[in-house]
């Protein structure tokens, strides 16, 4: 058994207007530093069965066709033995 960890975040040619609006915030907050802050998604997944490469083989063809849209996220994974 595997668990993946998956992170979907926008391309970087992408406006984010989720995390722009959350900088400002911080922003008045008093956090003044900030700056460049993006949103993105954080998806976890048990997969039973198969070798290391079908697991990855499967996770990266989920993120294609439904976790990611492809054309204005980008995503990676992390693949651990469960």
């Amino acid at each position: 058994m595997y668990k993946a960890k998956i992170y979907i975040t926008l391309k970087p040619t992408v406006l984010d207007a989720q995390g722009a609006v959350v900088e400002k915030a911080l922003k008045a907050l008093g956090y003044e530093t900030v700056s460049g802050l993006r949103i993105g998604k954080y998806v976890e997944a048990a997969l039973d069965g198969g070798s290391r490469e079908q697991a990855e083989k499967q996770v990266s063809e989920m993120c294609q066709k439904l976790l990611a849209n492809p054309i204005i996220e980008s995503f990676r994974f992390e693949l651990e033995e469960a």
